[in-house]
């Protein structure tokens, strides 16, 4: 028997590191398979929603989920052990985890992880599957080649979605976020221009470079703001994925000007909005989009280990979570590095 070691919300604003349960390695369920953490990846926006207690933290169910809160969607580690009728890994291999939890070992239905590369190092594949959620985005507004891209918001997924957008080939991509080092760093990830989204003259600028109007764009502040300002930035018959998750409902657009008139199509890209079993264009599930990333990455198109600001262990997770409450400017990407917790 393991004893389960994992953070835990057990009160608003509060968070702690606690043995949780033990597993018996010998007997994992039919189809599942047991996990052990290498490095976890901090979801910002969803994890302070967590522990902060915003109500909307459930997709598009009204359920409002109780404390205490467990978090931590995207892992990678080693298989330690395998259940009766998995065939697609075997223990030893070194995986992804998506929908798993921050803590030591996390067992999961075998669906639930993929195979990482030999080339792929840990820390870059636990933030493959956050990465994905920017990848569904560009895939739903059907980005072109050379058409302009617009990403409101730059913590980790308006980042991922910079770096995608340039794999894709857009031309311009313009970042935006009141943040200083934000901008600095989505240039670095692939932006062509950066601007301040507060600036008066904000929206001038960003059309001044997008010959008129921009073709896509993926906004990622869920604030009411953020989109009615990249609503004005749009071209005729321009494409808005949603990515940002909207749970304040504090939202005024004056659909008649500035969707209906001109044509905006608005992309609800939420990551649970995917097919399950099977990928088609512009829709892929979410292993196929981590297998995706994890090969960009191996081919070395793409970099996500430069995302990374802080590594902490688990055990000094309560001040992690102190400053991700009250520091409006939290690092874009901290991990907790699990490698010493047996």
């Amino acid at each position: 028997m393991e004893v389960v070691k994992q953070i835990v919300f057990p009160e608003e604003n509060v968070s702690k590191f606690l043995e949780t349960e033990k597993i018996d390695l010998e007997n994992v369920p039919s189809k599942n398979v047991v996990v052990k953490t290498e490095i976890s990846t901090i979801s910002n926006g969803t994890e302070r929603a967590n522990i902060t207690g915003e109500k909307h933290v459930w997709g598009n169910s009204d359920y409002i989920l109780p404390f205490p809160r467990t978090v931590g969607y995207s892992s990678a580690g080693t298989i330690v052990a395998v259940g009766e009728g998995v065939n697609s890994v075997k223990v030893g291999d070194r995986v992804v985890v998506y929908w798993g939890k921050h803590k030591n070992y996390n067992l999961v239905p075998a669906s639930n992880v993929v195979k990482i590369p030999d080339e792929v190092d840990f820390s870059s594949a636990a933030i493959s599957f956050i990465s994905t959620f920017s990848l569904g985005a560009i895939r739903k507004v059907q980005l072109e080649i050379g058409e302009s891209c617009l990403v409101m918001g730059l913590g980790i997924l308006g980042q991922c979605a910079v770096k995608y957008a340039r794999i894709a080939g857009a031309y311009p991509i313009i970042a935006a976020d009141p943040i200083k080092e934000r901008r600095l760093l989505a240039l670095e990830s692939g932006a062509d221009y950066v601007f301040d989204p507060t600036e008066e003259d904000f929206v001038e600028k960003v059309k001044s470079v997008a010959f008129g109007g921009v073709k896509t764009c993926i906004e990622v502040t869920g604030v009411g703001q953020g989109l009615n300002t990249a609503l004005d930035c749009m071209a005729t018959f321009g494409r808005v994925a949603l990515l940002g998750c909207t749970r304040n409902k504090e939202f005024t657009v004056d659909y008649y000007k500035k969707v209906h008139s001109p044509g905006i199509t608005l992309i609800g890209a939420h990551t649970n909005a995917r097919p399950r079993f099977e990928s088609y264009p512009h829709y892929f599930t979410s292993a196929d989009d981590i297998k995706v990333a994890l090969n960009l990455i191996k081919s070395g198109r793409l970099n996500l280990s430069g995302l990374v600001q802080e590594k902490h262990q688990p055990k000094n997770c309560e001040g992690v979570y102190e400053r991700l409450v009250n520091d409006r400017n939290f690092p874009v990407c901290v991990q907790f590095d699990w490698s010493d917790e047996k």
